[in-house]
């Protein structure tokens, strides 16, 4: 390889990374600008936050936390039964036959 062709491939990386940090702030600054402001009221002993439709949670469930004076709140998810599957280990045994001293099924003529 040439110095040329490492000194431009390097400058190209660092024009990638460049870019790539100037995309992600901008779209970290733009998910920050969404807020509004919102009405808290009591029901019973609990308060209530009425979340708007534009900053709606997926799911049914969520996840709070205080951090300071503030309130972190997250959706949370539940895996799926195919991600939960996937990881457990698997089996060294074998599983055990249990057909042994069973008499053989009857032939159905349909």
């Amino acid at each position: 390889m040439r110095w040329g062709t490492f000194i431009s491939f390097n400058l190209l990386l660092v024009l990638i990374r460049h870019m790539l940090r100037h995309i992600l702030n901008q779209v970290q600054e733009a998910v920050m600008q969404i807020e509004c402001r919102v009405r808290l009221f009591k029901n019973g002993r609990n308060q209530v936050l009425r979340i708007p439709k534009d900053l709606e949670l997926p799911g049914d469930e969520a996840i709070i936390r205080k951090e300071g004076t503030q309130l972190i709140v997250k959706p949370l998810n539940h895996p799926s039964l195919l991600a939960l599957l996937a990881t457990l280990e698997t089996l060294d045994e074998d599983f055990p036959d249990v057909d042994e001293g069973l008499l053989p099924p009857d032939d159905i003529e349909l």
